[in-house]
């Protein structure tokens, strides 16, 4: 990633923010290292600007890239299938908009196909590419479900997140061990609280 400024993609109700450049951003990393009461120019932190700005181009990359991109192909030669297509015990790790510390869980997604079916490892990069975002776990959960529902017009989509948030576990209230759940049911899991159940058994829900 080269060190111009850039725009960076907008969400659908803000207008565009500049992006400062590589130098700016490990500028900022050295002021917070100063504020938290560290000296940059020890040896053990010389490199560490550097080192987190690396890093954070890995853990956002999801902003570079488009999930509805990923899910463009799919395949119609199902020989007549549709049942339940289930992907379980899918880890995350995104990042709390809040505090910007981790969120680590476990998503279980499903739809029910109309004719088309996905990959297999398109739903879990699906899973990846709005998970690395600054994010909260409901939106999370709806925009893994909407982005899928959208693209495959299944008969229905499901979606399940189970995950710890470390805003709870390392600060505040310090709740170690605590699990958020969050689902979002479109069409058939919506509509048919058999189905609905269904996957809610097959995930594992209690």
């Amino acid at each position: 990633m080269d060190a111009t400024i850039r725009k960076i993609a907008p969400a659908a109700h803000s207008e565009p923010v500049q992006r400062p450049t590589r130098e700016d951003a490990e500028a900022a990393v050295e002021t917070l290292l100063r504020w938290i009461g560290e000296d940059p120019t020890r040896e053990g932190l010389i490199d560490t600007p550097r080192r987190v700005v690396k890093a954070y181009e890995e853990i956002y990359g999801g902003y570079e890239q488009q999930p509805a991109d990923v899910l463009s192909r799919t395949f119609e030669e199902v020989a007549g299938y549709d049942e339940m297509v289930l992907l379980r015990n899918i880890d995350f790790t995104s990042h709390c908009e809040h505090h910007m510390v981790p969120i680590i869980g476990k998503a279980h997604v499903a739809y029910i196909p109309d004719g088309r079916v996905l990959g297999l490892s398109k739903v879990p990069r699906v899973v990846e590419i709005f998970a690395r975002r600054l994010q909260t776990q409901e939106k999370l959960t709806e925009q893994i479900a909407a982005v899928i529902d959208g693209a495959l017009t299944p008969k229905g989509v499901a979606v399940m997140l189970e995950a710890e948030h470390m805003c709870m576990s390392m600060r505040g209230i310090r709740t170690k061990g605590s699990t958020t759940v969050t689902t979002s049911f479109y069409g058939a899991f919506r509509n048919d609280r058999a189905e609905q159940a269904r996957f809610l058994a097959m995930v594992g829900a209690k």
